[in-house]
């Protein structure tokens, strides 16, 4: 009678190495499911609680000027398209809370809105760095506040007149040109400074006009001979002819990067000779980063800031929304509230210089404008 071959210590090792791997593997398919379902049902309880907390709720959209301007046309778009991004898709309530150059509405978001994420808020980009020029008026740190997306950055441009006799910025430093603007200490004056500091040129302010409008009215009358800060985008939006018909000419553009559709245009940063100029300019321009800025107030709850800034993600990336900012003639190119995090961080951490250099320049606007009160 034949006998089996018996097994080797080679093969008996095998098979209990197999043996092992298929009990290893079989135990993984049974613990990590089990692992993961507390990980899964607390994601889906957070989620729940948003959406829970939101439903059947109004939210408000607190904007810091006036209705009809360019912050308020960006407000009300989004409006009508971040509500189904929401958890529990809410309704959004614009309300206009315009004063003190946005501060006011800053001040009312930090310390009396509801810190629950019921009511957000959009302001002027300049209105952040308030406390960095140490305005007692502005009430609130805004590295507290929680940043949740713009829907774009701006390029600001200075322009003048296509009859005024100024083809370059290295023109404008060799005659006055007669800029309007709103106020002494309002933006456009702010920018004006800023150039005639760096670069020399020889700007001259007309204030009083109430806003941008009136002062393109002045120089269709020839009343003005440019302007030292408008939009691009608001340029196209407010003004398409003067760009069809050449009306104006565009001496310099100046943000974070040039735009794409200005490839002929100067860029401020690349003109300026000096490290402390570019400097300067770096932290000058951060309001043009930040485009037109929304935020929560602080101490709202993480898991709500997360939804609301992924709406806003959601909806400035959505097809139906761009498709209605390009029939209001609107830009789009959007930041996350991260990247606006990050950004004021780095702008109140700048160098001493350069903050008390750029502090002169925004206080002669402020003493001009009280020596005229």
């Amino acid at each position: 009678m034949s006998r089996l071959p018996s097994k080797s210590p080679t093969d008996l090792r095998r098979r209990t190495t197999v043996t092992a791997r298929r009990t290893l593997v079989a135990t993984t398919l049974l613990v990590v499911p089990l692992l993961a379902a507390p990980l899964l049902t607390a994601g889906a309880a957070r989620a729940d609680a948003v959406s829970d907390f939101y439903t059947g709720k109004d939210v408000k959209l607190i904007v810091s000027s006036s209705p009809g301007g360019g912050y308020d046309t960006y407000a009300r778009l989004i409006s009508r398209h971040i509500g189904p991004f929401i958890p529990g898709k809410p309704d959004i309530i614009v309300q206009n809370m315009p004063g003190a150059g946005g501060i006011k509405a800053g001040n009312f978001l930090y310390n009396v809105a509801p810190k629950d994420g019921s009511v957000i808020g959009g302001l002027q980009n300049g209105v952040p760095f308030e406390p960095l020029f140490r305005r007692k008026e502005a009430r609130f740190d805004p590295l507290r506040f929680n940043w949740l997306g713009t829907p774009n950055s701006e390029v600001g441009m200075l322009l003048v007149w296509h009859t005024v006799p100024v083809t370059t910025l290295g023109d404008a430093t060799k005659r006055e040109t007669i800029m309007g603007s709103s106020g002494a200490a309002s933006t456009p004056s702010f920018y004006a400074r800023i150039l005639n500091e760096v670069f020399g040129t020889r700007l001259k302010l007309i204030t009083g006009y109430p806003g941008q409008t009136e002062a393109f009215l002045a120089m269709e009358r020839g009343e003005l001979e440019g302007y030292p800060s408008t939009f691009w985008s608001s340029l196209k939006a407010t003004r398409p002819d003067w760009i069809k018909e050449n009306k104006v000419r565009l001496l310099v553009q100046y943000g974070q990067k040039p735009h794409p559709e200005l490839p002929d245009v100067p860029v401020a940063r690349d003109l300026a000779k000096s490290a402390d100029d570019k400097a300067l300019l770096d932290l000058a321009m951060a309001p043009l980063v930040l485009g037109r800025p929304y935020l929560a107030p602080p101490d709202v709850r993480t898991d709500r800031v997360a939804a609301l800034r992924a709406a806003m993600k959601s909806a400035f990336a959505d097809a139906a929304f761009r498709a209605e900012a390009k029939k209001l003639r609107l830009e789009v190119d959007p930041q996350s509230g991260e990247e606006m995090t990050e950004l004021l961080r780095t702008t109140y951490s700048a160098p001493k210089p350069v903050v008390e250099r750029l502090i002169r320049i925004y206080e002669i606007g402020r003493k001009a404008k009280k020596s005229k009160s």
